[in-house]
């Protein structure tokens, strides 16, 4: 062993920068080993093309919890956020348009210039979402709930109903329930993971992103020099804390004795002894790839090969010359940053189409698309002039029925440049270059199995309790990433979470 830690952590990405200050602050030698050349996993800012930078995979600060902010200080070491009011525009083929505020008022009157009787209703709604966001609130930097514990504290916030809903209830029931026009049930469709809006438990996996309602209004938006901006003051904020963090430096796998791993053995032959392992790969490579197979219980392994990672989405990048012209929705003389979010869902039939199209393996015609110009806010992102666009896309194939991806990518790209063509005509004339990642290139760039943004899939039986453990069956070695509570995104609490978890079983005593 050339080196010894009191934690090694596997991933550079943002949850494992989050549990190693956190260790660090209870006096452990921590050291993080990234594969690549820099931290950040899918929380980074890249230069695609000469003077063009883009956030590569997650593009919007919103769930980033306030606590872990204050606590690592990231504003002193360099993090900060451009707020966004609207929040996002959403243009319809008919030329009508939704603009989202802040103010639940403004919105509503919005929605008015489509239907007025579901702008009567839009504040009770934002209301309900609200109450249902903040039974799932009050866990995130908690221990993963049980069922009984979900029911016991709904009951004793007068929710229990509320509970039962959320759990059982579909995202298009609930759209039906409130709404009547197409184009507003459109602009709010969402069932994230769970794909199909009329599933049951559908909205258990939509109300996920409403947390964001809870967390600080200077803590929304888009942040300065890119997502990456998070986990460069992350790092910088490790660095100052004196945790060790090692880029190029890929794990090849976890070394264990007996039933305790003792470090991990990098790609280069180089072994690392560590008192404790803490991985922040997802739940499949970790146990599947990183792990001996005989290391594990068979029922542990088998049940992590049973679970979910069906959703799958394309990230689509552009360098433009000029912004793509909306003029036919908000007149010639419109505030630029109107465009700083742009979301294409025209219908739930649309949404509906984009899930089924997917899930059988096809390139879907009815891209659910959230599109990003964030240099219409941080110019920091580019050399002169111009402007960078990325669009999120729902939904992809996980392995397309027939093809390869080398083979449709330029089909798959292609469809989404004539989609927003609909919306926007010179779409073409202002696209200086693009490029689209598929589930597989994801997955190549980042590490995430079957490019699954989420680690698992975020749906019923697979939230809560039902995500992995931070503890595992393997006596040192521990999880961080987004398959433990409370999932995926950008928000720092399961490498919150996983650090105290350690910190209580080894009986350290720190405030976490």
């Amino acid at each position: 062993m050339e080196r010894d830690f009191d934690a090694a952590i596997i991933g550079g990405g943002h949850n494992g920068l989050v549990a190693a200050w956190y260790l660090r602050q209870a006096g452990l030698r921590v050291g993080v080993f990234e594969r690549r050349n820099f931290v950040g996993g899918a929380v980074v800012t890249e230069e695609l093309w000469p003077g063009y930078r883009v956030p590569t995979c997650s593009y919007i600060c919103y769930l980033l919890q306030d606590r872990i902010i204050e606590d690592m200080a990231l504003r002193a070491h360099g993090f900060d956020v451009h707020q966004l009011n609207p929040s996002s525009f959403t243009p319809f083929p008919d030329g009508r348009a939704m603009l989202s505020w802040k103010e639940t008022e403004r919105t509503a009157g919005m929605i008015a210039g489509i239907s007025p009787a579901d702008a009567a209703r839009y504040p009770d709604y934002v209301n309900l979402r609200e109450r249902m966001a903040a039974i799932v609130k009050r866990w995130f930097l908690k221990p993963p709930p049980t069922l009984a514990e979900l029911v016991d504290d709904a009951r004793a916030h007068g929710d229990e109903e509320l509970l039962e809903r959320l759990l059982f209830g579909s995202v298009s029931a609930l759209l039906d329930e409130y709404f009547e026009s197409p184009q507003i049930k459109g602009w709010l469709a969402s069932a994230w993971d769970a794909g199909d809006p009329d599933a049951p438990g559908s909205l258990l996996s939509a109300i996920y992103p409403t947390v964001s309602a809870f967390t600080a209004d200077e803590n929304v938006g888009i942040v300065v020099g890119g997502m990456g901006g998070i986990t460069q003051a992350m790092a910088r904020a490790c660095e100052t804390a004196g945790v060790e963090i090692h880029t190029r430096a890929e794990v090849a796998g976890i070394l264990v004795e007996g039933d305790r791993a003792t470090g991990i053995e990098l790609a280069n032959g180089e072994r690392i002894s560590a008192r404790i392992v803490v991985s922040n790969a997802d739940p499949k490579r970790t146990f599947l790839t990183l792990t001996p197979e005989d290391a594990l219980p068979d029922g542990f392994r088998r049940r992590v090969e049973r679970l979910t990672a069906n959703a799958a989405y394309f990230k689509f990048h552009a360098a433009l010359d000029a912004l793509p012209d909306f003029s036919r929705y908000l007149g010639d003389d419109y505030d630029p940053r109107t465009l700083a979010q742009i979301k294409i869902c025209p219908s739930l039939d649309y949404y509906r189409k984009a899930w089924d199209d997917a899930s059988h393996g096809r390139i879907t015609d009815s891209p659910v698309m959230a599109i990003q110009i964030p240099s219409v806010y941080d110019r920091t992102l580019i050399d002169g002039d111009g402007h960078v666009m990325s669009i999120w896309v729902q939904y992809a194939p996980v392995t397309p029925a027939e093809g390869s991806w080398d083979e449709l990518r330029q089909q798959a790209g292609e469809m989404l440049i004539d989609t927003i063509g609909i919306y926007a005509p010179n779409i073409r004339e202002v696209i200086r270059d693009w490029v689209l990642f598929t589930p597989q290139d994801i997955e190549a760039r980042v590490g995430m199995t079957d490019g699954n943004i989420r680690h698992i899939d975020m749906v019923a039986g697979q939230l809560f309790a039902g995500r992995l453990d931070y503890r595992t069956p393997l006596d040192g070695l521990y999880l961080c990433g987004s398959g433990t509570h409370p999932g995926g995104e950008v928000t720092g609490a399961p490498g919150h979470n996983a650090a105290r978890a350690i910190l209580s079983e080894i009986g350290a005593s720190v405030a976490v």
